[in-house]
């Protein structure tokens, strides 16, 4: 098998774990990392040969995009603090607590390269928790910090993981310079990121073509990380940037075909790149472990050590840290969104999992320093690091859904249900609104009026049925069934069109392209 072929295995992986992780009751992302063990045990299966330079330039922005789609800066606005005391300072803190223990347990490693180790296991992995999170009912509320935490943290954490590596590749460490190399990262990624999306927003206006506008998206990740790291900025923080700058500003309520292909591209990118980089941890894993050259149970040891400190500096800090958050919020009432009991901090600790960015850093250590000597403790490193991943990613990610039922922490449905009611009636009444409108102006029959005002009644109650009485739910149903049978019936006679152009298609001196646009036409009218 050669390294093509082991890409498709892996890509037809990601694809099959989806439905499979739904049947099984287990996240895909820990059955990627399984299946990704199971392949590196194979002996035919040969060792990823991809150039640590290109780890994270090519996993991290997708990954990091798509995860935008799901959040707004609303959101991120609204729970800052929480973000900043879970993205920032506990990576800061983490960071530190690992480098200390490292150093101290490991013969020889040098602060700086502690410091690496610490600053690749600290950021918990925004893919990982999610699609656990995700799949368990939990409330929104979790579920957006660990969101808003795993696009941050990594921001934070890569920064931290460029300058150790400086440090130790170099020889040399200064805390002024640190900080303004952090700054000056922050700073340039954050323009960078800013003047991409605007120039990112007008070429969308002007690219009248979903299938265009789609492709530019794709490039715009790579683009911002890119010329970001180009500029001495953090390729992360670009990418978060522009991406939350192009969900703000670029969102068209009519683009219907745009935002449908937008979104079923990004969900299959999302899909396809976290399996490979899920895959990827579980195939270093072999390659790592076998770095240890007999000394497999010192480097265990070690691997232990560090593992206590990150699982447990975790718990110590969110404690602490969510107790302060509620009575900031308390005091001055403001509109964040935080753990409301210890149940929700407890799922909260167990659900920081290591996975793609502290695969994608650890592999990224340079093999030499700026002497031509080796990178201090790289294999050390590495092992330890692939020992956190496995640790947190397949043993908490097996066992959260099991901690989850036993605290009994569920999502407030009613309060999902409530702002369910609460945006169907708006759906409702903005139609209504809009329709009243169009009658002052234009004289519609009263058939006419009356059906769309029945339209727009039915559109809220698509949305939420609980909007109205059982009188009216009811009478909604009948409907209902006499509209399905209609469409039941189009569906049929669109079908018999679609099947008579596709034979066309094929028939002496058929124009293949004249074909497929009257068939997008058929298509476009059975999606209306």
């Amino acid at each position: 098998m050669d390294q093509l072929a082991l890409l498709l295995v892996l890509l037809l992986g990601a694809v099959v774990t989806v439905p499979l992780g739904a049947r099984l009751g287990l996240p895909p992302p820990v059955l990627m990392t399984i299946i990704g063990i199971v392949l590196a045990l194979l002996p035919f299966v040969p060792n990823v040969d991809v150039s640590p330079d290109l780890i994270l330039p090519l996993l991290l922005p997708p990954i990091l995009y798509a995860a935008v789609q799901r959040t707004s800066w609303r959101q991120f606005t609204a729970n800052k603090r929480p973000i900043f005391l879970l993205a920032v300072a506990l990576v800061f803190v983490t960071t530190a607590a690992v480098a200390a223990v490292a150093s101290a347990v490991v013969p020889g490693l040098p602060i700086a390269a502690a410091l690496v180790l610490g600053a690749l296991v600290a950021p918990p992995d925004p893919v990982a928790a999610t699609a656990v999170a995700g799949s368990l009912g939990l409330p929104r509320r979790l579920v957006s910090i660990l969101e808003g935490e795993g696009l941050f943290n990594d921001v934070t954490a890569i920064v931290l993981y460029h300058v150790a590596v400086a440090a130790a590749v170099s020889g040399t460490f200064s805390w002024p310079v640190a900080v303004g190399q952090f700054a000056l990262s922050a700073v340039v990624a954050v323009v960078m990121g800013l003047a991409l999306g605007w120039i990112t927003n007008k070429l969308m206006s002007l690219l009248d073509d979903a299938t265009l506008q789609v492709g530019l998206t794709l490039l715009v990740p790579f683009a911002a990380y890119v010329l970001a790291e180009e500029a001495h900025g953090s390729g992360v923080l670009a990418v978060l940037t522009v991406a939350l700058y192009l969900a703000e500003h670029s969102a068209d309520a009519d683009d219907v075909m745009g935002r449908l292909a937008g979104n079923a591209f990004w969900q299959i990118v999302d899909t396809l790149v976290t399996g490979i980089a899920f895959g990827l941890i579980g195939l270093e894993l072999h390659q790592a472990f076998g770095t240890g050259d007999g000394r497999g149970g010192v480097l265990l040891g070690w691997s232990a050590a560090v593992v206590g400190v990150v699982v447990g500096v975790r718990l110590l800090y969110l404690m602490p840290a969510t107790w302060l958050a509620k009575r900031l919020h308390k005091l001055r009432d403001y509109d964040e969104e935080i753990p409301v009991s210890w149940r929700e901090t407890v799922v909260m600790w167990w659900a920081g999992m290591r996975g793609v960015a502290s695969v994608a850093l650890a592999l990224a250590i340079p093999l030499k320093t700026d002497s031509g000597e080796p990178f201090p403790g790289r294999d050390e490193i590495i092992f330890i690091a692939f020992a956190v991943i496995m640790a947190t990613l397949v043993f908490q990610g097996l066992t959260l859904p099991w901690l989850v039922r036993r605290l009994g922490v569920r999502a407030d449905t009613d309060a999902e249900r409530e702002l369910l009611n609460d945006l169907a009636g708006r759906a409702a009444k903005a139609a209504r609104h809009r329709l009243r409108e169009i009658e002052s102006v234009e004289d519609l029959p009263d058939d006419l009026s009356e059906r769309l005002l029945r339209v727009a009644f039915d559109l809220g109650v698509r949305i939420s049925p609980d909007i109205v009485d059982d009188e009216r739910r009811e009478g909604f149903r009948r409907r209902v069934d006499r509209i399905k049978v209609v469409q039941r019936i189009q569906r049929e006679m669109m079908s018999a069109a679609r099947h008579e152009i596709l034979a066309a298609r094929s028939e002496p001196g058929a124009d293949p392209e004249l074909v497929d646009r009257v068939l997008r036409h058929l298509d476009v009218s059975s999606m209306r």
